[in-house]
């Protein structure tokens, strides 16, 4: 008995969290929406770049920034470097020397991301902030389509889009890109009904005046930084015509992913007190965008030992049990076919997903040990 409901239990809420919640948020955008008041609004604008060791893409990362389009005298690029040991700071001590907008903020050790962006936001003129990855290429007009929405007042921070470059040629590349799509669609939904609950640490801008100052501790600023602004009474809002691009290379590694999933637990230690001011449609999107996605691997664990135990109980048990031992195998298969040089196409979702899982249970280990530390 208990199995059977643990098994179903689990399996509904995997279903609800990776189909569900899209479709319901798709449903309630026919029947409520609260579009941003964009207007034509250029403030001075503060674009920041937290770099540890970025030589690498440093140079091309400033060449993209100063090939924004937006006013000159309005607009700054502040490269934090945090602690570089290679050629970050050389090159862009040759840039910052060149061209008065660039500024190079060069500290002695290597602290952490957030402290960095912490001091590089004490120090930045602008009335927006925009805060982008070194490795993150900028469309041109990004900027000003992101500022535009801060002509409403509501609005506090803005999220831009996530695009993968040169997908086809990396194994994973394909399904980064078509996850990046995913949570396109969620954040874009949330945003049209309220608030998207997080942004893209790729690039995001927020009001100067209520950048919150996080831990240095802090590992996920693209979500703890927005939902610091929604407690402050403001929207975050979502501009799918800012995008930033990454190459697909660049965006793997089991450890990053790691980080990221230790930083989706921290930010519920960090973030307990929201959940009581948090009401209605913005405590849904964060049961159901973050909660849910956080307890995945728990619900596939205790799928898969429910359905053992239930196995010889009905035929409905043996099917999903085989359908189980398919898609994990699957995931198996995929990295061993493409050392040989096999493209197993029908492997790569079950393998990315349960990637991601996996990262994420690595990330909880990691957060219980205290040993996370997130390289500028």
């Amino acid at each position: 008995m208990w199995a059977s409901v643990c098994f179903w239990i689990s399996i509904l809420m995997l279903i609800y969290t990776y189909l569900g919640y899209p479709l319901i948020l798709a449903l309630i955008v026919l029947f409520k929406s609260n579009p941003v008041k964009r207007g034509d609004f250029q403030p001075f604008v503060s674009l920041i770049v937290p770099a540890y060791n970025e030589e690498g893409v440093i140079e091309e990362k400033i060449k993209n920034s100063l090939n924004i389009e937006y006013p000159r005298d309005k607009f700054e690029v502040i490269i934090a470097s945090d602690g570089s040991t290679d050629g970050t700071n050389e090159i862009a001590r040759g840039y910052a020397c060149a061209d008065e907008r660039v500024i190079l903020l060069k500290f002695p050790r290597n602290r952490g991301k957030i402290s960095v962006l912490n001091d590089a936001v004490s120090k930045a003129r602008g009335e927006i902030i925009v805060f982008s990855d070194a490795s993150s290429m900028i469309d041109p007009k990004a900027v000003r389509n992101l500022v535009s929405h801060f002509k409403d007042e509501s609005v506090g921070c803005v999220s831009g889009v996530y695009k993968v470059l040169k997908r086809d040629l990396s194994p994973m590349g394909k399904q980064e890109d078509l996850y990046w799509r995913y949570e396109t669609f969620i954040k874009r939904k949330e945003s049209q009904i309220g608030s998207t609950v997080g942004a893209h640490g790729s690039l995001y801008a927020i009001r100067k005046e209520l950048y919150p100052y996080p831990d240095g501790a802090t590992i996920n600023d693209d979500y703890i930084i927005p939902m610091r602004v929604i407690r402050q009474g403001y929207r975050v809002s979502y501009e799918p015509e800012a995008v930033a691009f990454e190459e697909a290379e660049r965006m793997e590694g089991f450890g990053r992913r790691a980080r990221i999933g230790a930083g989706n637990y921290q930010q519920l230690k960090e973030l307990k007190a929201l959940i009581r001011p948090l009401k209605g449609l913005l405590l849904f999107e964060f049961i159901s965008h973050k909660l849910l996605r956080l307890c995945s691997p728990f619900f596939l664990m205790i799928a898969f030992g429910a359905n053992l135990i239930l196995f010889g109980t009905a035929p409905i048990y043996r099917l999903t049990l085989s359908a189980q031992l398919l898609f994990y195998l699957s995931a198996v298969v995929f990295p061993l076919l493409g050392r040989i040089g096999v493209k197993a196409k029908f492997a790569m979702m079950p393998f990315y997903f349960i990637l991601i899982n996996s990262a994420s249970l690595m990330g909880l280990y990691k957060i219980m040990r205290g040993k996370v530390v997130w390289k500028g």
